[in-house]
């Protein structure tokens, strides 16, 4: 069995370390990364260690109690197989981030390691509460941290993004923030699995308050999901982010994802007692209107960061649509396409820095031109060719490999995990997986998936092409600190398409744990905090 005090290690870690690093001050440079490289590195081998505890047995929930009050009173965090999933792909993402910025990117502003580990803290804290208010709370931290990370490095472009970014999640939190009071107005309680005992008593007034509140909350989830059409903010902002950040934020969205998921597993399982708006027909028609949105917009970008950008909207358009088919069956390849696409995208916008930084400035605008009047920017085809084959240094070769990675797994084609996910998904989906019955709206998705893989191919092919082979340039230069990370993200890829099965049956139980939240709310009812001897009672 777990040790008591680990599932608080996630949250308590990177508080302490970013607390270490602002004592410490700007001038203590490596020894504030040394404390960032060992709590990421720490925090990834707790968050591994959750994740084979929470799939030792069937239905596995670690709860604890901060505060030592039984729920539903004081703070409670608890961890299954999807938060423990969240958890180690959210440490993953922040080690290569961390290594990459090492090269260079944390020495462009102030404060980069302090404000990296609260994001940490306010994401791991998000994925683990078990009531609604702290669900607030580590949304406000992961919000705070994540408004330094994205003005970090300075610029135009990073500041006018960061301002709309900043803007938006204000009024997004304030409507948390009503949403909220408005379900304790109407249940009494906040801590998600007494009120998914609390809500069937309701009587039909505080039913109606109870479904206003829980509208605002999901309003506010799909901003943080960049959902159509609330994610006017996420390209500019992405692309205009330095790459370490851009990568970190590919997990953003998808807290707002698992909000999504977790507050209707608990509170509104049945969409008939919950009021129209809890049933998922509206989530699957929002989340085909965002992988739209993300496919016109892959298409016409210039750009490898914007790219990158609607691919992440692309993505999680996708995952709202395969979720809101409603189906245990899809659940869990959704999920596993949620791993895959994350890791994918996060390497993009490393990716993305580096071949952006040894391209001519304008570059971008010169393609386009030179696309819109049909100019050819070849060779004189009169000019016999002298030299037969060109040496391609080694660097470009593992940018145009890396890139080539990325590509092929936004856009999900084989043989790497991208391809893995959606096929699970749209045979789940059609009713071709064993014990699948065919799902209504399963055609509408199979129709999005396969329309923006192709716009991804296209996309990537024409930037690929004016990157890598339309003009000479010199050679980029790297550092290890800069590649490896790339090539850890890309590997982890490869390996959930060589243990596919493993990951799939982890990933469909956890899927099964949303559809049966019974041993959650037993879990998180039963949790007893250790008995006290009273006031004036002998020891």
């Amino acid at each position: 069995m777990l040790g008591a005090h680990w599932t608080i290690v996630p949250v308590a870690l990177p508080l302490a370390a970013g607390a270490a690093m602002l004592l410490l001050g700007e001038s203590r440079r490596r020894v504030r990364a040394a404390i960032g490289a060992g709590s990421a590195l720490a925090q990834l081998a707790v968050a591994i260690v959750l994740l084979r505890a929470a799939g030792a047995e069937a239905g596995c929930v670690s709860v604890y109690l901060p505060g030592n009050w039984p729920p539903p009173f004081g703070i409670a965090l608890a961890v299954d197989r999807l938060s423990a999933v969240m958890l180690v792909l959210t440490a993953l993402l922040a080690c290569a981030s961390l290594a990459f910025s090492l090269a260079r990117w944390e020495r462009a502003g102030v404060h980069f390691q302090p404000l990296f580990q609260f994001q940490l803290m306010g994401l791991n804290g998000a994925f683990m509460t078990a009531d609604l208010f702290n669900l607030f709370v580590f949304f406000e931290v992961l919000l705070a941290a994540s408004y330094g990370l994205a003005l970090h490095g300075s610029g135009a472009a990073r500041v006018r993004a960061g301002m709309h970014y900043i803007a938006v999640n204000l009024a997004a939190s304030f409507l948390f923030l009503i949403g909220v009071s408005l379900i304790y107005g109407a249940a009494g309680s906040l801590n998600l699995a007494d009120l998914a005992l609390r809500i069937p008593a309701l009587d039909p007034g505080r039913r109606a308050l109870l479904d206003a509140g829980g509208a605002l909350l999901v309003l506010t989830f799909l901003v943080k999901a960049a959902a159509w059409p609330l994610n006017f903010w996420l390209p500019g902002l992405y692309s205009a982010a330095t790459a370490p950040v851009g990568a970190l934020f590919s997990v953003m969205t998808k807290v707002g994802i698992y909000a999504v998921l977790r507050v209707w597993s608990l509170m509104f399982p049945h969409a008939g007692e919950a009021g129209a708006w809890a049933g998922l027909d509206w989530l699957f028609a929002i989340g085909l209107a965002t992988a739209v949105l993300g496919t016109v917009g892959l298409l016409a970008s210039q750009q490898i960061g914007r790219q990158a950008a609607y691919g992440v909207i692309v993505t999680s358009g996708t995952l709202l649509a395969a979720f809101g088919l409603g189906s245990e069956a899809v659940m869990g390849p959704a999920l596993f396409y949620l791993v895959s696409s994350t890791l994918a995208t996060g390497a993009f916008f490393l990716v993305a820095e580096l071949v952006e930084r040894n391209r001519p400035f304008g570059a971008d605008v010169l393609a386009l031109t030179l696309e819109a009047f049909e100019v050819a920017d070849e060779q004189d085809p009169d000019r016999p060719d002298e030299v037969v084959g060109v040496a391609i240094p080694m660097a470009t070769a593992f940018l145009g490999l890396s890139f080539f990675s990325c590509a092929l797994l936004v856009a999900g084609l084989p043989p790497l995990s991208g391809f893995l996910a959606k096929f699970a998904m749209l045979s789940a989906a059609l009713g071709l997986a064993p014990a699948a019955p065919a799902v209504p709206g399963a055609w509408p998705l199979l129709a999005v998936v396969i329309l923006s893989g192709l716009a991804g191919v296209v996309a990537f092919s024409r930037t690929g092409i004016r990157s890598f082979w339309a003009s000479e340039r010199p050679a980029p230069r790297l550092v290890l600190a800069e590649a490896a990370p790339v090539v850890a993200l890309l590997a982890l890829c490869a390996a959930l398409a060589v243990q596919a099965g493993p990951v799939m049956r982890y990933l469909d139980a956890a899927a099964g744990s949303l559809y049966r939240p019974q041993q959650y709310i037993e879990a998180m009812s039963s949790a007893a905090v250790p008995d006290r001897p009273m006031s004036g009672d002998a020891p």
